[in-house]
């Protein structure tokens, strides 16, 4: 990619998300098509510089580089698959939330179609593309992560992970599991306190230093996890760390218990099989075997 102005990219999908990615290309300067499925989504990046399409069709015809930006792995099939002939000798870069498998298979898809593809995991909501914190992370065709990279690095720090077109989403989904679970427990401590007159804000307050100075553990678990033995001195044992308590103060305040005991549960099986005086880290083999 010699130059913006050379580069000519369509963007298919102007949710919040689509259309802060296309809102990057046109103030970039990259001459931008866009296209959405409902009209009136295109109309600010109109304003902006950019050229609207009326059908898919259209859109992918106007750029040699297309970007898929829909709902899922279904709205991606439905809009490209009748396209397969204008989308082949093209680049498509596909950063769509679907499942590891799933981009295996749009990969696949793609490589039948003579499409060179790239898949794309977004770390970030729409707000934060283009500022710093926001990350993007990509597997697939590595020629195509590399010639389009000035482009990627507009929206977010841009992460290769290989060719294996699934791994950018396997570490998205892996990241967002950590973040949904971290995001449930804060409300399942922000009900706990509501009886007692507490806000959710104040909650907030109190709740956002402590879990930051508690991801300082992360490294610790992976150092366990990684060497395998769970019998390393210093760890909070499996035994100490039985949440029964926190059950029963979970119920005496009348909210559910589902949030803790799903932990309990981890938890409890490992001590079951006698591992009890072994570290908290153990509980990601129960994770890994499911019960």
């Amino acid at each position: 990619m010699t130059s913006n102005n050379s580069v000519q990219v369509s963007v298919l999908g102007l949710g919040a998300m689509g259309s802060a990615l296309a809102g990057a290309l046109v103030k970039a300067g990259y001459a931008t098509t866009v296209w959405n499925r409902s009209p009136g989504k295109a109309d600010d990046l109109v304003a902006q510089g950019a050229q609207t399409a009326a059908t898919a069709g259209d859109a992918v015809l106007a750029g040699r580089l297309v970007i898929a930006c829909l709902l899922d792995h279904a709205s991606v099939h439905e809009v490209l698959d009748p396209l397969s002939n204008e989308l082949a000798g093209r680049t498509l870069i596909n950063v769509t939330t679907t499942t590891p498998a799933q981009s295996r298979e749009l990969a696949a898809w793609a490589a039948h179609a003579g499409v060179a593809y790239l898949d794309g995991g977004i770390m970030a909501v729409p707000q934060m593309i283009g500022q710093p914190g926001a990350s993007i992370l990509y597997s697939g065709s590595a020629d195509v992560f590399n010639e389009c990279k000035p482009l990627l690095d507009l929206w977010a720090t841009s992460t290769y992970f290989g060719e294996d077109a699934g791994l950018a989403s396997l570490y998205d989904l892996a990241l967002l599991a950590g973040m949904y679970v971290m995001f449930a427990g804060f409300m399942h401590g922000a009900a706990m306190v509501a009886p007692a007159g507490v806000t959710a804000g104040q909650f907030a307050a109190m709740a956002t230093p402590w879990l930051t100075a508690m991801t300082g553990a992360f490294q610790g678990f992976a150092a366990v996890i990684d060497g395998g033995n769970y019998t390393v001195e210093g760890q909070q044992s499996l035994e100490f760390s039985n949440l029964s308590d926190l059950l029963a103060a979970s119920s005496d305040q009348g909210i559910s218990t589902e949030v803790v005991a799903m932990v309990q549960g981890l938890i409890q099986r490992q001590i079951d099989a006698g591992h009890g005086a072994e570290g908290f880290a153990r509980i990601i083999e129960s994770i890994k075997q499911p019960g």
